[in-house]
């Protein structure tokens, strides 16, 4: 019983100090979107989230707020080892054969249209920033071993045949599905998210073939 109130205070302070990463966090994948890498401060930050420039700094650098903002504004989580174990890769696995193509489709065009913005960012904070550029290449990494584990779902589930190139095919999934196919085909071209979302629907079949 001693030990009782010890363990609920180490508990709840556990959990106070993960909902303030998780303030500092959104607040940066705010300000990172609306202002950009460079332009944004810790300051800034702890102003957004309501907390002292100190708790922002003791809780990530700059480059680690970035990334986990981006991940976060994505997927829902942070530094999971696949798309999978997020919010966005969950239960989608035990989908039936018949929806499973619509339903990934579906669910990386409504976390695109989240994150399209902050990866722009990332992508160009990578070019002067080595921390970022380290973390970004396995960023890539996992992108890529996820699309290649999609393929592989895909042939299982009657998709493709079961000669398909897993790594060349997983690489035109990656393409077709990034972030960067929505930026330019819906922000930038005005493309209603519907008509992007039949585009690759169509893209990603005709990819599969034979």
């Amino acid at each position: 019983m001693a030990d009782g109130p010890r363990a609920y205070r180490s508990e709840l302070r556990t959990m106070q100090a993960q909902q303030t990463r998780r303030r500092i966090v959104e607040a940066s994948a705010r300000l990172f979107s609306a202002l950009g890498y460079q332009a944004t401060t810790l300051a800034a930050i702890a102003r957004e989230a309501g907390v002292s420039a100190e708790t922002v700094k003791t809780t990530a650098p700059k480059a680690e707020l970035l990334l986990s903002a981006f991940e976060v504004t994505f997927s829902g989580s942070e530094a999971k080892e696949s798309l999978t174990d997020t919010e966005v890769g969950a239960g989608v696995l035990e989908l039936p054969d018949d929806v499973f193509l619509d339903a990934v489709i579906g669910q990386i065009t409504l976390a695109n249209a989240r994150g399209h913005a902050l990866w722009t960012v990332v992508l160009g904070a990578a070019a002067s920033d080595p921390v970022v550029d380290t973390a970004l290449q396995t960023i890539l990494a996992r992108r890529a071993a996820d699309y290649r584990r999609l393929v592989e779902e895909l042939v299982a589930r009657g998709y493709a045949g079961q000669g398909t190139d897993l790594d060349s095919t997983g690489a035109a999934l990656s393409f077709l599905l990034s972030p960067e196919s929505y930026q330019q085909l819906v922000a930038q071209s005005g493309w209603t998210p519907e008509r992007y979302t039949a585009w690759v629907r169509a893209a990603v079949l005709t990819e599969l073939q034979p």
